[in-house]
């Protein structure tokens, strides 16, 4: 008789993950599957557990109760810089150091090239003359970008974005909706699986492939 082999999936597994703190529950008894494709966003109202959740997938919050897997292996077993060089993160507010946009690629890549800094600025959209532009001069559609590229230099599986347009303005947003989309899709340009924080339908409807939505911590639907 023929042994069948297990699967290992290729994504995030919650199995009874719960959060609280505080004396609230910012997350109450979630399981889900986020697999490591296209793009996933996480809705809901703002205080949700969009962002705790997002926040988990990191390792920049911990579980009072539960268990996360990526690919298979639960995350307390992975070290935790390894884990985050797989797992990016870009944040609503894109933060960037003093120097040039090339100094700012490097903090994730100290050996990335030129040509290699080149390649990432333009997955993000961006020019080559901005490798050499001070950082704290862009704009803010600008430094988003340059930290979407620097989130790349590390080659993440996925990257996770905790409303990475909430401060730009409209064509900003549209510009880096593009880049994501991109970089999602294989029968496009690029292979980088997202899971997107948004509360804004219209945003939510032009970007994602699934979406989960949640309530007062808890996952209240799942489509695709």
């Amino acid at each position: 008789m023929r042994q069948s082999l297990a699967v290992t999936f290729n994504g995030f597994e919650l199995e009874g993950v719960s959060v609280r703190s505080g004396g609230r529950t910012r997350l109450d008894d979630v399981s889900l599957q986020i697999p490591a494709e296209g793009i996933t966003v996480l809705a809901g109202a703002s205080g949700a557990g969009k962002s705790t959740l997002l926040r988990l997938l990191n390792r920049l919050d911990i579980p009072t109760e539960g268990t996360i897997r990526w690919r298979g292996t639960s995350l307390d077993q992975i070290d935790v810089l390894e884990h985050r060089r797989d797992v990016g993160m870009v944040f609503q507010q894109p933060t960037v150091v003093p120097g040039t946009v090339a100094d700012n690629l490097r903090l994730a890549d100290p050996d990335l090239s030129d040509a290699e800094a080149i390649m990432l600025l333009e997955a993000a959209a961006l020019a080559a003359g901005f490798l050499d532009r001070d950082a704290s001069a862009l704009s803010g559609g600008e430094r988003q970008r340059v930290c979407f590229a620097r989130t790349l230099a590390t080659r993440p599986t996925v990257v996770l974005a905790d409303e990475p347009t909430a401060s730009l303005d409209p064509d900003a947003t549209t510009v880096v909706e593009d880049v994501v989309s991109e970089l999602a899709h294989p029968d496009r340009s690029g292979r980088v699986a997202w899971i997107w924080v948004s509360h804004d339908r219209q945003q939510t409807e032009r970007l994602a492939d699934r979406v989960i939505t949640l309530a007062e911590g808890r996952v209240i639907g799942v489509t695709r």
